[in-house]
């Protein structure tokens, strides 16, 4: 009798610790994604100050990552995206926008980070 219950509860103590697996990788998806994202947007806005205009299209042992920025006057807008490759895929994405003041001075006015 003992012996039973002893299985019994190390069989849900393995199907509880499969459970927090799983969710431990889509949590670990979903940062990577959102930090691919980011640098997708940086990489982008590399040279912001000097061109109008700029893509970069990156990809790494995590993921694949794209920026596209745009500016027009002393406004811009970054565009990131950033997707996981792996057990669970995700993706997140980015997007910046802002002004350039006093010739090299950037300032972001409006951030939205998606999941």
């Amino acid at each position: 009798m003992l012996a039973v219950l002893y299985v019994a509860l190390i069989e849900l103590l393995l199907l509880d610790s499969a459970r927090e697996l799983g969710e431990a990788r889509r949590f670990r998806a979903k940062v990577v994604a959102a930090t691919l994202a980011e640098n997708g947007a940086e990489l982008a806005a590399a040279s912001l100050v000097t061109l109008d205009k700029s893509t970069a299209n990156e990809a790494d042992a995590q993921g694949t990552m794209f920026g596209n920025m745009t500016k027009a006057g002393t406004k811009f807008e970054i565009h990131g995206e950033g997707t996981t490759i792996g057990l669970v895929r995700t993706s997140a994405t980015v997007d910046l926008q802002g002004r350039i003041d006093d010739g090299n001075n950037v300032k972001i006015e409006y951030a939205v980070h998606t999941p």
